[in-house]
């Protein structure tokens, strides 16, 4: 079941992101309907990646091999299809709100709260004591290395989807995170980073060390090598998050804190690999002629490079190149189509077989999928490096004297939409091959036998009062014989600290908690607690009504996929787009909205730039605004009726949260009325339509014509303060 549901989700995954690929090159393709434009789409098209598709594949692998490997039978069949038809709904929750617009507004956990809590009850509550139970029933003492890694997957993905979603509900589907601003960040990026950590690369690691031996007949290269893998993975991975934030408001320490335990996840990433690899020394020749075996080679080739890459963008001056451009897109897709779709491929191309007592269909369509995959990965992140590197020199080039190269962003943008449609090609590709391994699927599903062979494997439980062998007392006489040797030195290895743990499933998982535990609050607590991270700007004040109902519109717009909302403190940047971002400046921005990538211009100070009827014409129709424009028109926000009854709830939630307001609680929808009312009739003045006081265009152009206009007051204060001494000397 949950094979058939990683290729259902696989095909919808990829074909979205084939659709928004498109789109980004021709905006115009969504024809104005708001419930498939590239801001909405596209945080669909990476939940239906990473939580469906890969997902549902991760399942797969556990329930297949946890059985095995423990000799034991999962704990609970009934929790067993409560998972499985508790995800696949989170999964249609999540398509069904995502394009509606209700969305958190945070990368990879844009789900609301009552979506959040379901994902919560059905991994930990299904899965996990599903998952856990089985281990203490098991039948089999030692715990193989595939399941520690399933340990570590289960246990950390639960903390960080937890405390990542800790929020303030004002509706069903909208709410506000307790975390603000700076904190918000750190929060999530945290939870982003190690999401990728432990959804993406733990629960494959295991993946990898049950399905290569078994595929390629040969034992795991090194035991000892998998131990050092394990932990010092588990343990630095958890730091890492905070270069994702480099030159932005974050504390400086926790950013270089975050580049130090980057660079060093290349010894345990490379390590894994290395094992990966070297497991199939003698079993080479198998590649040529096995598909399953080419997907996991190519698979895991791929988490090397990825692994190489993420490091190298941790650091500082490489990111500043990089950061906001599309090699950072590059590089995730080469993780997620190289290493996570072609482990997932590779693990089912090889049970296709297995689980319905038959030969594959056709392993020519399987080499097939394999080539093109391979081709469209290629083609995918070659387009998307030489896009990332176009952007990055051409948004930071400065000419003899000094000024912008390219003042105007949209120049940047029409640099690369031809590296945009041969992303296409190679996303094109990618789907044709799954859409191959769908048919190999169906049509191998169609050859089974007409009834299946039932094999029932039986094992003894395990002795309740097992004692470890004794410590040998003496050293291996000279003359003992071969056999000797070997039984003394399988005794020492039962007898090693890690030994033991392998038999132990509850010790082993506290001590995967307590080294996830001691980085995560290492870093997050002094950002909490130490007031200088975040100083104090005494004319950054609160929303008012409008502009928070505008916020949470533009948000649910998923503005933040192409806009960013942080300026950093380089020369180019500062040049562009004004002074750079202060800590302070976010204290009410809940949930932060820095994006972490430009396909537009940096929004951080576009309060006070243009008039409100440049806004309005501008949301019509951008392209006439500014030629060559590949973002979307918005004309639904000139006619949709913003809900003025939720004003007074959002902004009760934010006082709620400590946002210092006071007249706006007793009188915040008037309060927002009139500003609507005020914004329309300039929008009047500048020749404009007349009938804009009540719709959702208004609240967003208050919430844009806002930003960085609290700051700018700083600026002006400190001319005027520098201004006073020269005036009274006059």
């Amino acid at each position: 079941m949950f094979m058939l549901a990683t290729l259902v989700w696989g095909l919808v995954a990829m074909l979205v992101g084939v659709l928004i690929a498109v789109e980004l090159a021709l905006p115009a393709l969504n024809m104005g309907v708001p419930y498939i434009t590239f801001g909405r789409l596209r945080p669909l098209h990476t939940n239906a990646a990473i939580f469906a598709f890969a997902g549902n594949g991760i399942f797969a692998a556990i329930y297949y091999s946890t059985q095995r490997l423990c000799k034991a039978r999962m704990y609970s069949d009934a929790l067993s299809r409560l998972h499985f038809w508790g995800w696949q709904s989170i999964i249609v929750a999540a398509a069904v709100t995502l394009p509606l617009g209700f969305t958190q507004g945070k990368e990879y956990a844009e789900l609301e709260w009552p979506i959040d809590i379901a994902i919560a009850v059905v991994w930990a509550g299904f899965f996990g004591v599903n998952f856990f139970m089985t281990l203490l029933r098991r039948r089999e003492r030692h715990l193989y290395v595939a399941i520690w890694f399933y340990i570590a997957t289960i246990v950390t993905v639960a903390v960080l989807h937890i405390f990542n979603n800790l929020v303030v509900p004002i509706g069903l589907f909208k709410s506000y995170p307790i975390y603000a601003g700076v904190q918000d960040a750190f929060m999530q990026w945290w939870y982003g980073h190690n999401a990728v950590a432990f959804f993406l690369t733990t629960p494959f690691l295991g993946l990898m060390y049950y399905f290569i031996p078994k595929a390629a007949d040969r034992p795991v290269f090194s035991y000892r090598l998998s131990i050092v893998h394990f932990w010092s993975l588990v343990f630095i991975y958890i730091w890492a998050g905070p270069h994702h934030l480099h030159y932005t408001a974050i504390p400086e320490w926790a950013s270089t804190l975050g580049m130090v335990f980057s660079l060093m996840l290349w010894m345990p990433s490379w390590g894994g690999m290395i094992n990966g690899l070297l497991t199939l020394r003698g079993a080479w020749h198998k590649v040529t002629a096995d598909p399953v075996l080419k997907f996991f080679v190519a698979g895991i080739t791929f988490y090397g490079m990825s692994t190489f890459e993420g490091p190298l963008l941790s650091i500082k001056s490489v990111n500043a190149l990089s950061h906001y451009t599309d090699w950072t897109i590059g590089h995730v897709h080469s993780g997620a189509l190289g290493w996570n779709g072609f482990m997932t491929f590779g693990m089912v191309y090889w049970l296709l077989p297995r689980l319905f007592q038959t030969e594959l269909w056709s392993k020519k369509l399987a080499n097939t999928h394999f080539w093109l995959g391979t081709v469209g990965i290629l083609i995918y992140i070659v387009s998307m490096y030489v896009a990332g590197l176009t952007q990055g020199l051409m948004w930071r080039d400065l000419d003899e004297t000094g000024r912008l190269a390219y003042p105007d962003f949209v120049e940047t943008v029409v640099a690369v939409i031809p590296m945009y449609w041969l992303r296409v090609v190679g996303g094109l590709c990618y789907l044709t091959g799954v859409v191959l391994g769908a048919v190999n699927f169906f049509q191998t599903w169609r050859s089974r036998p007409a009834t299946y062979k039932e094999v029932v494997h039986e094992a003894p439980p395990l002795e309740r009062d097992y004692q470890h062998p004794p410590r040998p007392t003496s050293r291996i006489p000279s003359e003992a014989s071969v056999a000797d040797v070997a039984h003394a030195v399988d005794i020492w290895a039962q007898l090693t600290w890690h030994r033991r743990w392998e038999g132990l499933p509850v010790r082993l998982t506290v001590w995967v908690v307590v080294a996830v535990s001691a980085a995560s609050l290492f870093e997050i607590i002094p950002t909490f607690l130490i007031k200088s991270n975040v100083p104090v700007i005494e004319t950054v004040k609160p929303y008012t009504p409008l502009e928070l109902a505008g916020r949470d519109i533009y948000v649910a717009e998923g503005c933040y996929n192409c806009h960013s909302q942080m300026i950093r403190p380089l020369v180019a940047e500062t040049k562009r787009y004004g002074p750079y971002s202060k800590a302070g400046e976010f204290i009410y921005d809940r949930p932060f909205q820095w994006g972490s990538k430009r396909t537009g211009p940096d929004l951080a100070r576009a309060g006070g730039k243009q008039s409100h009827l440049w806004h309005v014409l501008h949301f019509k129709d951008p392209a006439q605004i500014t030629p060559r424009s590949i973002m979307p028109p918005y004309p639904w926000l000139l006619t949709e009726t913003l809900d003025f009854s939720m004003i007074d709830k959002r902004v009760a939630a934010m006082a709620g949260l400590g946002v210092p307001y006071k007249d706006e609680l007793e009188r915040g929808e008037e309060m927002a009325r009139e500003q609507a009312l005020k914004i329309a009739r300039e929008i009047i003045v500048q020749g404009g339509p007349g009938d804009l006081e009540d719709k959702k265009v208004t609240a967003v152009i208050a919430y844009l014509q806002r930003l960085g206009t609290d700051l700018m007051q700083v600026e002006t204060e400190s001319d005027a303060d520098a201004a006073a001494p020269a005036e009274a000397s006059q």
